[in-house]
């Protein structure tokens, strides 16, 4: 593999954004942080999203490679070694450059930068050390930054860009051992775990550091993780460099591809559930397998990449992370995939009808949560209104329960909504025509496909050479 030494900036980043389009493992800011005076940019909890317009306006998230070029050779991956693609690389001052001027223009908010691994795990790593060093010390980017741990980089280097980054993500890959073993030969559980479990125990140390302190961070000098990272010696880093900064506050997420090897949906939540409970995860993405190259080792998969799997996924999982779900309850290993007519959490009330009808009126919270139609918030309204006076159906529906769904599990006051069978199969039938709708939608759209900032949907002109240049050098 030979790096294009000679190509411009807007090359590279046709390529290079292009490049990462199938990394999904980036998602809101989860962290406010205000603009200060003499820096460029903030972060805003409410979220940050990463999708690109045909014409380059409108971006909220720079998602990027560092570079395409990798040592290792993963039957997936576009970038694997044996592929034979155009390679490059930015370097640290180019990345910066892209960064601050798309931010000058209100293109983004800010950055999601992975990596192919060039050369070797810690010559990566230190490279993207030294990108966010620049954004964060010498532009003074105070904007939200999304990073990649590369596994089997040193611990060292792992923390120094823990505190510049406000998240970081490690990709398990695969579910099990055995698929990495089969499809990502160089890539071993271990390796990936271990910076997952050093970015868990950082910010676990970092929260008892503020406990002890009365929320007040110590001196420079006392600042590190050496103290509760499993690696030989002291922090490599100068502590002075921490001060003022939090160790990655929004905290880590990794993600998982759905498909390309045999394990059923209760593995990959098993896997996930274990994540969230062991290293403390914000998220767990799941992205449906692309078959981008030719190898016998990939599944053909007839109906393309498996969307309403992932979808199904992405709910189950939703149940695990705030409805008091666990693995075991919604899937067994007689029951391995979820019904694809049904979201998850229908399929379990179906399967669990002596719990049903609930009684609004009288319901703890835990209870409302597991009935269908009734999320996080419709709860906590409903605890809240009916303190006043009793709730009927009209009054749920302003409260923002998903009365098409709730209606077949719950009553007012003793009485359901309508007259109606308490059978398992008839409310199976009335459920599945409110979801094939949703189903079709979600296996006939081009959902997995991250828009670039270079395609041209429906433009009545094209953006000429000039145009676009003007994007990336900021010249008029």
């Amino acid at each position: 593999m030979l790096i294009q030494a000679d190509m411009g900036i807007q090359d590279k980043l046709r390529i290079l954004s292009d490049a990462a389009k199938y990394d999904v493992s980036c998602s809101s800011s989860g962290v406010a942080r205000k603009g200060k005076k003499g820096g460029l940019g903030n972060t805003l909890a409410a979220g940050i999203c990463h999708s690109f317009a045909a014409d380059g306006r409108c971006i909220s998230l720079l998602k990027i490679l560092y570079t395409n070029q990798c040592i290792f050779d993963c039957k997936y991956c576009i970038n694997r070694r044996s592929n034979d693609v155009v390679r490059t690389a930015f370097t640290p001052d180019e990345v910066c450059t892209l960064t601050v001027e798309f931010y000058r223009r209100n293109y983004i908010e800010g950055l999601f930068l992975s990596s192919g691994i060039l050369h070797s795990p810690d010559y990566t790593m230190n490279l993207i050390y030294q990108t966010l060093f620049q954004l964060r010390r010498r532009h003074h980017f105070n904007g939200y930054i999304h990073v990649k741990a590369i596994p089997g980089a040193d611990p060292g280097l792992v923390e120094q860009v823990g505190y510049l980054a406000d998240r970081m993500s490690v990709n398990l890959e695969l579910p099990t051992a055995d698929g990495l073993r089969v499809l990502a030969p160089g890539k071993t559980r271990e390796k990936i775990l271990k910076p997952m479990r050093q970015v868990q125990r950082g910010i676990a140390a970092q929260n008892l550091r503020w406990l002890e302190d009365g929320r007040r961070q110590r001196p420079a000098r006392e600042i590190g993780m050496a103290d509760s990272v499993n690696h030989p010696g002291r922090s490599l880093w100068n502590q002075d460099q921490a001060v003022g900064r939090t160790f990655v506050p929004a905290g880590q997420s990794t993600q998982m591809i759905v498909g390309a090897t045999p394990e059923s949906d209760y593995q990959m939540i098993q896997v996930a559930e274990a994540l969230y409970q062991k290293f403390d995860l914000k998220r767990v993405f799941y992205s449906a397998f692309v078959r981008v190259n030719e190898d016998s080792l990939l599944p053909v998969l007839p109906g393309g990449p498996p969307l309403l799997r992932e979808h199904r996924l992405y709910q189950a999982d939703w149940l695990l992370r705030f409805y008091g779900f666990e693995a075991k309850e919604l899937l067994s290993e007689k029951r391995p995939n979820f019904n694809v007519l049904l979201d998850p959490k229908c399929d379990w009330a179906l399967r669990h009808m002596e719990l049903f009808p609930v009684e609004v009126n009288q319901a703890d919270y835990g209870t409302l949560l597991r009935v269908p139609g009734i999320g996080v918030k419709s709860a906590r309204r409903i605890l809240a209104a009916r303190r006043s006076s009793a709730l009927d159906f009209p009054a749920l529906k302003k409260l923002g329960v998903v009365l098409k769904r709730a209606m077949y599990f719950i009553t007012c006051s003793g009485r359901m909504m309508y007259s109606m069978p308490m059978n398992e199969n008839f409310i199976t039938s009335q459920l599945v025509g409110v979801e094939h709708k949703k189903a079709w939608d979600i296996e006939n759209h081009d959902s997995y496909r991250q828009l670039s900032l270079f395609d041209d949907y429906h433009m009545t002109a094209a953006v000429s050479g000039e145009d676009s240049m003007s994007v990336v050098t900021g010249s008029l």
